[in-house]
């Protein structure tokens, strides 16, 4: 006999939103059924944020063993023992768990069902044995990795990022299709633990990115002889005596590369073909659930927020989302889905960071003229000098009354410094306000101040005030 039951709020998903939905209304109260059919915590804590930043930190201990003899410091050869990496990794994954496990959302209050879910009209889902009619739905099923139909590709072995987390013993030539994020930081982290890597995408890599800012990152890939083949077609996939080869087209000519193990990381799409959501009466495309400004599907009980929808897929976005329904569900606030800048970031060595428009987006969006460019180089700031962390630029685009309309940022913790300009952004700082800044010396964040100073530069005519400028920039 199945059990029914009526919570004020059913979530479906585990992962990042639909836990701090289902934590924070439970905290507020509410009741809450949370439904999960795999492992909680979603594809950021098992297959994706965490473990992949795990494993660059491994690559980039690795490094600094190869490059300390800049430093004066000689030692031998980084030896890695990869049975060892596949636990540290595993580890960090255990040890962040316990915030997204069962035991802490019973604790809160929320009754926790690992199933299945599915749709079975617009009032009810079954979830194994148990039916939940709720007030409100909140779909949070997040992405999964998309594979694209090349010929062969379902014949030969491959990783996924929900996979590839599981090896424990030396890759010798990973070959990549994708050269987004995910292909990128994976690729970068194996070159860095002593694999031979190549990188494929049918465009630019790191496409949606500032080409600028993308370079940079692009020359130390190549420096460390990681091999890229951007705007290539990848033509068929087979297995060889190495253990795959890929024919790929470029430059009008038909060449194949042999490598021991292929990751697929070429993108990822809505995870909701279960739900069974046309009967619930939710509209949706192949890119995701559509939603409104306060992220109600067509079915207005029932919400949808994180990956399921499309567009950018970050944690950090779900989290927001999260908050949105909160405040809409439970305080019936209307907040605008629209209205924030989200930030983001590609962790791979060095970092790629962005907020608001890049400076191609800008050109597109404002006349020419409209629009004002800073740059500041990480060569010309002193703690970048001691670290050798010198590769890199700092990027602002601010509308001629100093109004910050995009921040790009290339180079060491160049995500941590973002912070600085996502804040300047949701407050409406102006770039001139960040000189007033008083920053610790010597430190990376100087890098913001310094790039400020330059929006007054333009303006300034006569020598003697240049001078001053000059100044008062090296005293920080």
């Amino acid at each position: 006999m199945e059990e029914v039951l009526k919570p004020d709020l059913c979530v479906i998903g585990a992962g990042s939103g639909g836990l701090s939905v289902a934590a924070a209304a439970a905290q507020f109260g509410v009741p809450v059924v949370l439904i999960e059919k795999g492992r909680m915590g979603g594809d950021c804590l098992n297959y994706g944020c965490v473990p992949s930043k795990a494993l660059l930190a491994a690559g980039k201990r690795a490094e600094a063993v190869r490059t300390a003899s800049n430093f004066g410091i000689d030692v031998i050869e980084a030896q890695i023992d990869h049975r060892g990496v596949h636990d540290h990794v595993h580890g960090v994954i255990a040890a962040i768990a316990p915030n997204d496990s069962i035991e802490r959302m019973t604790g809160l209050g929320v009754r926790v069902i690992q199933a299945s879910a599915s749709f079975l009209d617009k009032f009810t889902v079954e979830a194994g044995r148990v039916l939940v009619r709720a007030r409100r739905f909140v779909i949070a099923t997040g992405s999964m990795p998309s594979i694209p139909p090349i010929p062969g590709l379902d014949e030969v072995p491959y990783f996924t990022n929900e996979t590839i987390f599981d090896v424990s013993e030396r890759i010798q030539h990973l070959i990549v299709l994708g050269g987004g994020p995910i292909g990128l930081e994976l690729g970068q982290a194996h070159r860095m633990l002593g694999s031979h890597v190549t990188i494929f995408d049918t465009a630019s890599l790191l496409a949606n990115e500032d080409p600028e800012a993308a370079r940079v990152l692009m020359k130390r890939l190549e420096d460390t002889q990681v091999v890229l083949y951007p705007n290539t077609r990848v033509e068929r996939v087979e297995r060889s005596v190495q253990g795959v080869g890929v024919h790929f087209h470029k430059d009008g000519e038909t060449t194949i590369i042999k490598g021991t193990h292929l990751l697929v990381a070429t993108g990822r799409k809505p995870n909701f073909k279960s739900l069974s959501l046309d009967r619930a009466g939710v509209d949706f495309t192949d890119e995701g659930i559509k939603v409104n400004e306060q992220l109600k599907t067509s079915n207005r009980r029932i919400y949808a927020i994180g990956d399921v929808i499309g567009g950018p897929k970050f944690t950090h976005l779900a989290n927001y989302h999260a908050g949105i329904v909160i405040r809409n569900a439970l305080f019936r606030l209307k907040p605008d889905v629209s209205a924030a800048a989200i930030p983001r970031v590609t962790y791979t060595e060095p970092e790629l960071a962005q907020i608001g428009l890049t400076e191609d987006e800008a050109h597109k969006r404002y006349r020419r003229r409209s629009i004002r460019i800073y740059r500041w180089p990480y060569a010309d700031n002193d703690r970048a000098q001691c670290e050798r962390e010198t590769e890199g630029f700092i990027k602002v685009i601010t509308r001629p009354d100093g109004t910050i309309v995009g921040c790009t940022i290339v180079g060491a913790e160049a995500g941590e410094l973002l912070q600085l300009w996502v804040v300047a952004m949701a407050r409406d700082i102006k770039i001139g306000d960040l000189t007033s800044l008083v920053l610790p010396y010597p430190t990376l964040s100087e890098l913001s101040k310094r790039v400020a100073y330059t929006y007054y530069l333009p303006t300034l005519t006569k020598g003697w005030l240049r001078s001053i400028i000059s100044f008062l920039r090296r005293l920080g």
